[in-house]
């Protein structure tokens, strides 16, 4: 899981913070990396997978990369990296509902990793 990766100071978190971004990237990590392309070096998790069922797919995907986002607003996370985690949910939907190209675009964009990433610097950061 890429929770290691993260390059925020850890240290600064407390016991909760920290395990709520645990939770938020074990969800990142099955929408966005859980499946190893064969033949490749790279990832992609579910997002991409259930998001070839026409606009259903794409709905469920971003319910379920709203928990991310219902997560880092409990752990205390700023309004404003709330308001640019859901940017990258209505990016990730409206780009991935197109037709193939959506479905590529899902694979790459990682919507819920970047979420996890800004949720984890905003949690550091703060006073």
């Amino acid at each position: 899981m890429f929770l290691d990766d993260l390059e925020v100071d850890r240290s600064t978190l407390s016991g909760p913070e920290t395990r709520a971004l645990g939770r938020m990237a074990a969800v990142a990590w099955l929408l966005d990396d859980a499946i190893r392309v064969p033949g490749t070096g790279r990832r992609i998790g579910l997002d991409p997978v259930v998001g070839v069922l026409p606009v259903a797919g794409d709905l469920a995907m971003a319910a379920i990369s709203l928990y991310i986002v219902v997560e880092a607003a409990l752990a205390g996370v700023s309004r404003r990296t709330l308001a640019a985690m859901l940017v990258n949910i209505a990016i990730d939907t409206g780009a991935g509902s197109v037709p193939v190209v959506g479905d590529l675009f899902d694979a790459s964009w990682k919507a819920n990793r970047r979420n996890v990433e800004l949720a984890a610097r905003d949690l550091a950061e703060a006073p």
